[in-house]
């Protein structure tokens, strides 16, 4: 299945979903019209333009450890973002702990990069740079405007901004789909743990923390997305991805690290 295709078929199977988890918590209230209209510009940013990014760009070629170094620089965008949108304090610990995590990420992805540089082209560069600004503009934006909305209504009508970005590309695809077990589980999975379940999580971590801090989580994915690969398929795991998963753990830990109290 093509990236926009794929994407457009996950929100909409994700709306109803959400719409059936709201009734049987109890929790689908109504929004006032500018807190709908900012939930839609976060699913512009973060479902639209970040995951249609990075699909169409490892579509055209661009290789997984590529993608993964430049989503590695999600957590430093952001939290520059966050200082200058949100004017939140970002001290030497955090700038010590990015440089760790960034680190870490570079010791992960360094085994990969070499394959299938030849889809590395200044426009999918460009793409990809461009949806790692978005997420990082999506997670502050989230923070700065969306701070009171009910997490499952927020997140449908970020859904809703998410397909009205995404539909009209599905147009610029041939809508060619090859059903199978694999692709049905990919849906599934997609639909039900992430655009589901880890978006409720980060939409709360958004509400309760830091934008920084949410960011450096980020780091998390490439070193996570190694270790699966190694169980899943068999890909190596070396010395050196293990301390690089050792050192961003290290990074995150710092970087979240309270001061304690006098």
């Amino acid at each position: 299945m093509e990236p926009f295709v794929f994407l457009a078929l996950r929100y909409a199977f994700a709306v109803p979903l959400l719409i059936g988890l709201g009734v049987l918590l109890g929790s689908t209230r109504r929004l006032p019209v500018s807190a709908a209209i900012h939930c839609m510009v976060t699913g512009i940013l973060v479902h639209g333009i970040y995951l249609g990014g990075v699909f169409w760009a490892i579509r055209q070629g661009l290789p997984a450890g590529a993608a993964a170094l430049m989503v590695g620089l999600q957590p430093v965008v952001t939290a520059l973002a966050a200082g200058w949108l949100l004017k939140e304090q970002i001290t030497w610990r955090h700038w010590l702990g990015f440089a760790g995590g960034s680190a870490g990420l570079l010791l992960v992805l360094l085994p990969k990069l070499g394959a299938a540089a030849s889809g590395i082209t200044s426009v999918t560069v460009s793409v990809m740079l461009v949806s790692v600004i978005a997420i990082s503009l999506g997670t502050v934006y989230q923070k700065r405007f969306v701070q009171g909305a009910d997490h499952v209504t927020g997140t449908i009508w970020q859904y809703a901004g998410a397909l009205l970005f995404t539909v009209p590309l599905t147009f610029t695809e041939t809508w060619e789909i090859t059903w199978s077990p694999q692709l049905i589980f990919a849906m599934a999975w997609l639909v039900l743990v992430l655009s589901i379940g880890a978006i409720l999580l980060l939409m709360y971590m958004i509400r309760t923390g830091s934008a920084a801090e949410v960011g450096s989580l980020f780091y998390l994915v490439p070193a996570a997305t190694t270790l699966e690969s190694y169980f899943l398929f068999g890909e190596t795991l070396t010395l050196v991805q293990i301390a690089g998963m050792v050192l961003i753990m290290a990074a995150i830990l710092f970087i979240r690290r309270k001061p304690r109290p006098a």
